[in-house]
């Protein structure tokens, strides 16, 4: 084994945590509406590993869509493992098993998986082209690694209230000083190519929130993400401090009022052939 295929851990720190208002989120996303990309590929008797299930609302998904085959979710965070069994207990799927994982070395030998899917995971890792090799490295010859991460940077929305250009500006600050990269969706295709894949589908999707409850329930949770989560007490490690934060939480609830408001979140999607 090579130095470049040694096993490494990951170096990156989650910006976001699990508090619940970063839960709140994660568990609003099923497989329709976060990897409706890969849908149409699947094979009612595929192996599916799903990297950073969190609360394993995809997973669940995906375990529905495979019943003769069998997926199993692995995150770094072992306490959000009970929530992702609990949402596949009161599914009734037997055919999900849930597990801690690093992305950077998976415990899994090679060729295991018939579809290896990662949703948000890259744009948090320290080295995304070595975590598109393990991904690789456990998905039989022809079968797909699926990725899909958003892009701050083109998240869009109106009315343009001063202090969402200062939270986008923060958010990216400290993401990348925690080892991640916030603007990964554009990155996709590049980082797939770099980690030796040949066959490279590449695409875009997008998250929007315009009615009243969709701007009441993001403007909620990133107010409250903002001055009350893992990332509010990342952000004021010299790069803001409480007033900062609470400034731009009353940004984020200005625009939630706004009867115009519309916020966009892009995604880049890749599906690879291993």
């Amino acid at each position: 084994m090579t130095p470049s295929q040694q096993p490494r851990a990951e170096t990156a720190v989650y910006t976001h945590g699990h508090h619940e208002s970063v839960l709140r989120s994660h568990t609003w996303r099923t497989a329709a509406n976060s990897a409706a990309y890969l849908l149409d590929a699947l094979k009612p008797h595929w192996r599916v590993l799903d990297v950073g299930c969190g609360p394993g609302t995809i997973t669940a998904d995906l375990a529905a869509l495979v019943p003769e085959g069998h997926v199993t979710g692995i995150d770094r965070a072992p306490g959000v493992l009970e929530q992702a069994r609990a949402t596949a207990a009161a599914r009734a799927l037997d055919n999900v098993t849930f597990t801690t994982g690093d992305v950077h070395a998976l415990d899994h030998p090679d060729d295991s998986f018939d579809v290896v899917h990662a949703h948000q995971v890259l744009q948090h890792v320290g080295d995304p082209v070595h975590a598109l090799r393990e991904l690789r490295r456990v998905c039989r010859p022809g079968g797909i690694v699926a990725v899909r991460d958003s892009d701050y940077a083109a998240m869009t929305w109106y009315p343009q209230v001063a202090g969402l250009d200062d939270w986008l500006a923060l958010y990216r600050r400290v993401a990348r000083a925690n080892g991640g990269e916030p603007d990964a969706g554009r990155r996709l295709k590049a980082w797939a190519r770099q980690a030796g894949f040949a066959d490279v589908t590449a695409g875009a999707g997008t998250w929007c929130y315009s009615t009243p409850e969709e701007r009441a329930w993001w403007s909620e949770l990133w107010a409250d993400r903002t001055v009350a989560s893992a990332y509010a007490g990342r952000a004021t490690q010299g790069h803001t401090d409480a007033e900062g934060l609470a400034a731009i939480a009353a940004a984020w609830r200005e625009w939630g009022r706004a009867e115009d408001g519309w916020f966009v979140v892009l995604h880049g999607e890749v599906l690879c052939r291993a």
